[in-house]
Parts: structure tokens; C-alpha cells; sequence
């Protein structure tokens, strides 16, 4: 049985920190310009997990609620950013995207990167416009493999797809088709980034793992999907690195 999405990182926080991609800074370039974004704004960062967006917003200025229902993840988080100047202007908190525990009114912003898919949308929606102040925004954000540029991008499709626990049920073509219904009946503007990453053979064999649907050791899977990937770096890497291209796409608006 599917772990709950709340639990499905616990077993992989490690890999998650060292191999997931960040965000781009112009991320919150796009925020600043379009929804006035400012330091003196509070924002909620919804499944802050081990805190990455979380992290943007503190070097912005900006108070955050870090949110997160995952005890492995959001202690990683506290870690993860309580050497930063800005950590006094976080505070972390263990809830979820459809009970978050902070008052009505209480925010200027919601954001929620690589995360929203798992939520139960139509309850995180009255929830976010619950604690969002008046005329606040809400900003939802993935990083979306490109799968089909790349010889080596479509071959490690095609091991997610062979190997993947339940990789066709979450993959990220679903997110998108929600999005609409999710801001109706207002409406939300969308904003598309690069964002790169090249790895090594450790890196990449991290880079997997750190998947909730990726097969960890000790499945019967594991050991031929790990065979698989080393098969795809034979054939793709160069100078001993492959590159994972990604579309950051961010959506904005209120609700």
C-alpha cells in the first residue's frame, strides 16, 4: 500500500536535501514585480519540507511560517536554515495544507513549491483563503522535468515508468490540469523558468532515490532498476555527468 502523502519522504530526507533541485532566484524576481512582493510581508510556505523555497523568502526579507506535517522533513528544515541570519524571522510548524494552525487573516502570501499535487485541493483552498489576508496571493510552484529533450532524459522516462512504484498515478502532467479549478472562480497567471542540474554517477543514483516512487533498497525492484540507470550513464554521460533540465513553472493569483 501507497504510504500517505504526509509520511512519503520520511525514508529519503537525506537524498532529498543533497540531490533535489532548488528554485530559481528569479522566482522571487517574478513575485517582487507582479505581486509587489515585499520584505515586510508575511508568507505561509505550505509542505516546507527540508525548507528550499522556504529559504528564498528569509533571504528576501520576508517572516515565513515554514508548514510541514512531515516530522523528518521539517526538523531537516530547522537544520537547514537556522545558520542563517535570517532564521530568527522563521518559524516552523507542524501542520498540514488543509489544517495549518495559523490564524484567519494572517498572512500576505501562501506558497506551496513541489507540493500542492498531494494535497486535498478543495480543502487547501478554503484553508489558504482562511489565513490569506485580503487581496493576498497564492503561489504554487513545480520544477517539471523535461522528459523528452534529451537521449538520456528520455531513457531515465522510461526507467521512472518501469520501475516507479506508482510513478504514473503522481507524475507532474496531472498538476497542471488541476490548476484552474483549483484558483476558480478567480484566475491565475503562469510564469515558465530554466533550471539545471548535472550529476555524477553518486548524484544521479541520489537524484532517484530522493523520489517518493523510486524503489528503495531491499524491493524487489531496487536492484534492476539501479542496474538500468548505470546502463543509461554508460550511454549518455559526458565527462562523467548527465544533465536533468527542468521547467520551473509558477502560478499566481488569488483566490
Amino acid at each position: 500500500m501507497s504510504k500517505s502523502p504526509t509520511a512519503r519522504f520520511s525514508d529519503r530526507v537525506e537524498n532529498y536535501v543533497r540531490y533535489r533541485p532548488g528554485y530559481p532566484p528569479e522566482v522571487v524576481d517574478l513575485l517582487r514585480a507582479e505581486c509587489g512582493l515585499r520584505p515586510s510581508h508575511i508568507v505561509a510556505d505550505i509542505a516546507s519540507g527540508t525548507g528550499m523555497f522556504t529559504r528564498l523568502l528569509l533571504e528576501n526579507g520576508n517572516s515565513v511560517f515554514a508548514v510541514e506535517p512531515n516530522t523528518e522533513m521539517r526538523e531537516m528544515g530547522i537544520r537547514q536554515l537556522e545558520s542563517l541570519e535570517s532564521s530568527a524571522r522563521l518559524v516552523s510548524v507542524a501542520g498540514t495544507a488543509e489544517e495549518t494552525t495559523l490564524r484567519s487573516a494572517s498572512v500576505d502570501f501562501v506558497t506551496a513549491a513541489q507540493a500542492a499535487h498531494w494535497f486535498d485541493l478543495p480543502r487547501a483552498r478554503a484553508e489558504f483563503a482562511r489565513i490569506l489576508k485580503p487581496e493576498g496571493w497564492c503561489v504554487l510552484i513545480w520544477n517539471e522535468r523535461r522528459t523528452a529533450t534529451t537521449p538520456f532524459l528520455r531513457d531515465y522516462e522510461q526507467l521512472l515508468l518501469t520501475y516507479g512504484t506508482d510513478y504514473k498515478e503522481v507524475r507532474h502532467e496531472r498538476t497542471t490540469a488541476m490548476i484552474h479549478e483549483f484558483f476558480a472562480p478567480a484566475l491565475c497567471e503562469e510564469r515558465v523558468f530554466d533550471l539545471r542540474q548535472q550529476f555524477d554517477c553518486e548524484g544521479t543514483a541520489g537524484r532517484l532515490l530522493s523520489s517518493s516512487y523510486a524503489p528503495l533498497e531491499g524491493h524487489p525492484s531496487h536492484a534492476p532498476m539501479m542496474q538500468e540507470l548505470q546502463r543509461i550513464l554508460c550511454a549518455h554521460a559526458t565527462d562523467g555527468k548527465v544533465e536533468f533540465r527542468y521547467n520551473t513553472r509558477v502560478y499566481y493569483g488569488h483566490l
